[in-house]
């Protein structure tokens, strides 16, 4: 019987070229599946700059006559022409309306934390309910409506009488 040593591979099988630990076969180039598939992926990238390369340099470049005979002339309307189309309106026109920052009733700066009330204006804490400010909403009439449209009212269809 033979005796296999834990150090010795056996004879079909030979490790890695790239001395990585796996076992490579003869089919690979004696590389491991890992490597292979590197080598692989690296020649494909290798070769597909190759021919980028090569039509990049293949493509014509205009010659410089073509460009000289290009006056300012034909250039200078298309760019007015261009800028025409991008002009931007007035700033005063994008700007969305500004808030008041003070309290109606007290003047006290307010800034983000002010509350805008139905009637249109801007209170504090303090007078941001419409029974301190007196408010000139009708909530009353504004309730009636919503409930109006959220409630369409429902009418049967009529059985006829046999």
């Amino acid at each position: 019987m033979a005796e296999e040593h834990p150090c010795q591979t056996p004879e079909g099988h030979r490790l890695c070229v790239n001395n990585c630990g796996f076992l490579g076969s003869s089919a690979t180039m004696n590389l491991c599946s890992n490597c292979y598939g590197d080598l692989c992926l690296k020649n494909q990238q290798q070769a597909s700059m190759k021919s980028t390369v090569e039509s990049s340099l293949s493509a014509a470049s205009p010659p410089s006559s073509e460009i000289q005979s290009i006056s300012k002339s034909t250039i200078t309307p298309v760019l007015e022409i261009c800028a025409a189309e991008l002009q931007i309106p007035a700033a005063e026109e994008q700007q969305p309306p500004q808030r008041p920052n003070r309290c109606t009733v007290c003047r006290k700066r307010v800034g983000l934390t002010g509350f805008m009330c139905r009637c249109g204006t801007t209170f504090c804490g303090t007078h941001r309910y419409p029974e301190v400010h007196g408010c000139t909403f009708d909530f009353k009439s504004a309730g009636r409506e919503e409930i109006a449209k959220a409630n369409p009212l429902v009418v049967a269809a009529k059985l006829q009488k046999i």
